[in-house]
């Protein structure tokens, strides 16, 4: 009885070393002075990005890239919205309401 249990315990570690690898890692991108924290990053596929704002004002951020398009809508100070990345690609971000606001997501597989 003895192999069997450490055939499942091994069994069982392996399914938890996979599962831990496949687990998405957030990203925190503050807006704040119409500036977004980071000019540009790397994340792997399934990772997701919250877009904070930090401004007294609202900020409308989007994106019409090939690899990942989205509009996020207006949103105020101290609200956050969060995208996930499916696919790989460089990603450019900005902001409808400030055309200065732009940011780079280089997403890797």
């Amino acid at each position: 009885m003895q192999p069997l249990v450490r055939t499942s315990t091994l069994v069982y570690a392996l399914l938890w070393a996979i599962c831990a690898d496949t687990h998405a890692t957030e990203l925190l991108i503050d807006q704040k002075d119409k500036q977004f924290s980071k000019k540009s990053v790397k994340i792997k596929v399934g990772d997701v990005v919250e877009f904070r704002n930090s401004d007294p004002f609202a900020h409308n951020i989007f994106s019409l890239s090939d690899a990942k398009s989205f509009d996020l809508g207006s949103y105020p100070q101290g609200q956050s919205k969060k995208v996930s990345f499916d696919k790989p690609g460089r990603v450019e971000v900005e902001c409808s309401i400030h055309p200065g606001m732009q940011m780079v997501v280089e997403v890797e597989k």
